[in-house]
């Protein structure tokens, strides 16, 4: 089967990522809605544990195929606190390179410890024009003001749809619901919230009383709220990569009002979606079983499947295999 890169060696796929991305991505993203499944990234690795910058572009591929709304890196699923400034730098420039001409929306994270090196990457980013950015709370914050100051330093460098993810920041702060209006109201742009602080579907729906300023309410958690989440009316999802297809095949069915359907499909991917956390690994296992990524390595865990855990995988895989966009060849 023929894997979807480019026929570049490293040196001159990476020295094409920086040409003419501005006009490009202007062009595109005049056309995308922010609404729908957008797919947290994972990010893949050389088995030396570099990162793989061919595989983050045939992902891209990968995430157009399967028909999301939207393709978001780096966040937790990326695995975004294992990578280092000049790797996420060099990521963003990647993708900015590989979305050219794509379906999905762009969105770079650009979240930082604290608000100095959240504006680094923010500035950075904004060069490249994506079609929003998104960024956690900061986590050396030590107040509720601070993440407020923080993201109005945000604000002064970019116009372009922000999105406002409301865990990975600092514990023990809670990102008031009143700030994230209070936010939109005084920056339009960042209207625009992943909502994923307990209690979310309270949380979500008090958003969602304060349309507008508030635009666009995403969760997150693996989609494991989606059904509901379309019932009452929000806006999206934010899920990881391996069941971009699936994800995006329920949200389809669902707004064509085959409700049933969208519920059966549902039914199937969270028996995955189950899996991934009792056997880690399955999510890399997954992708390079789809032949998206080369390795199952990763930096946050060991990945070593037992004969008896892949059989777990692939007995619940065959379940949600029949929703892929393509076959997946063993």
């Amino acid at each position: 089967m023929v894997r979807d890169r480019a026929p570049h060696t490293r040196r001159e796929f990476l020295s094409a990522c920086g040409a003419s991305l501005v006009t490009m991505r202007a062009q595109a993203s005049a056309s995308k809605t922010l609404r729908g499944i957008f797919i947290i990234m994972a990010t893949p690795y050389t088995e030396a544990k570099s990162i793989d910058f061919e595989d983050l572009a045939a992902e891209v591929a990968f995430l157009d195929r399967c028909g999301v709304q939207g393709m978001v890196w780096p966040q937790m699923a990326s695995e975004y606190t294992q990578l280092t400034k000049e790797e996420r730098m060099e990521g963003m420039h990647v993708l900015a390179s590989a979305a050219k001409g794509k379906r999905p929306a762009l969105v770079l994270g650009v979240q930082g410890p604290n608000t100095d090196a959240a504006l680094e990457y923010a500035r950075a980013a904004e060069q490249l024009e994506p079609d929003a950015l998104i960024a956690m709370p900061p986590t050396e914050a030590k107040s509720l003001d601070d993440y407020h100051q923080y993201y109005r330093a945000l604000a002064g460098v970019t116009k372009r749809p922000f999105f406002i993810q409301t865990t990975g920041g600092a514990k023990k702060i809670v990102p008031e619901v009143e700030l994230l209006i209070e936010l939109a109201r005084e920056f339009p742009n960042f209207g625009y919230v992943k909502e994923e602080y307990q209690p979310v579907i309270q949380r979500m729906s008090e958003l969602e009383r304060h349309r507008p300023p508030i635009k666009s309410v995403f969760s997150g958690a693996a989609g494991k709220g989606m059904l509901y989440e379309m019932r009452l009316g929000f806006d999206g999802t934010m899920p990881g990569s391996p069941f971009a297809d699936v994800y995006e095949r329920i949200w389809s069915l669902y707004q064509s009002g085959r409700h049933d359907e969208a519920r059966d499909v549902f039914s199937k991917l969270l028996l995955m979606v189950n899996l991934d956390e009792e056997i880690p690994g399955t999510r890399q296992y997954v992708m390079k079983k789809r032949r998206v990524f080369k390795t199952t390595v990763s930096r946050r865990i060991d990945v070593k499947l037992s004969p008896e855990a892949i059989d777990e995988i692939e007995f619940n895989l065959a379940a949600v295999r029949p929703y892929f966009t393509r076959e997946m060849h063993a």
